[in-house]
């Protein structure tokens, strides 16, 4: 692992340092960077993310950090890793504080949990739940089918016609908890927050 080369991409949105310390431990040094340039050539691309998809979005498109992560994962073909807001900054559309588009790596909308979707259950989730993964999903190779993570969401990508779907969870509905196709990876839940799972889920998505 020591000679992964992963750049974090630092757009001014949640707090990369606990994704830091997760690859450290794994013998990896990654790069943080908000320089377009940077970003563009990168080997592999970790897109974090923590608060308003608009905002973020917003903060990518201002830095033209969203055309450096298309260029990577669609020009070069690097791999990339969104977690949380950052999975669905890779999807089609959001509809937090209005209808916003993203960057479209993944072909599908992102929407808000309803209290009635969740039988009354509080929103945002919060806390360590089971995901039920796919038995040949490259992220979750040495996993048990049902491993617990740690999520702290109140949107999640929807569903409806998805390839490349490849693990959900349940919290009063079932919803996406991550997703994998051909060099673009991303989960709903904090890999970098949910232990020994978690580090043996960043260590596949290196090993790709």
């Amino acid at each position: 692992m020591a000679n992964q080369k992963i750049t974090i991409i630092d757009y001014g949105m949640g707090n990369i340092w606990s994704v830091v310390n997760a690859f450290r431990y794994l013998g990896c040094e990654p790069i943080i960077a908000n320089d377009p340039d940077l970003v563009a050539d990168a080997e592999a691309l970790l897109l974090p993310g923590v608060g308003s998809f608009r905002k973020a979005m917003l903060a990518l498109s201002d830095s033209g950090l969203d055309q450096a992560i298309h260029h990577a994962v669609q020009t070069n073909g690097r791999k990339i890793l969104g977690i949380c807001l950052g999975m669905q900054l890779l999807g089609a559309s959001g509809s937090e504080d209005g209808e916003t588009v993203g960057l479209g790596l993944i072909p599908a909308p992102v929407g808000r949990f309803s209290l009635q979707e969740v039988g009354g259950a509080k929103i945002p989730h919060v806390g360590f739940n089971i995901v039920h993964s796919e038995p040949d999903s490259r992220l979750f190779c040495g996993l048990p089918e049902s491993a617990d993570f740690y999520f702290v969401h109140s949107y999640r990508m929807l569903a409806k016609g998805l390839g490349g779907l490849v693990a959900t969870c349940n919290y009063g509905v079932d919803f996406v908890a991550a997703y994998e196709n051909e060099n673009v990876f991303a989960t709903q839940f904090h890999p970098e927050k949910s232990q020994s799972n978690g580090l043996v889920l960043l260590k596949n998505f290196l090993a790709q």
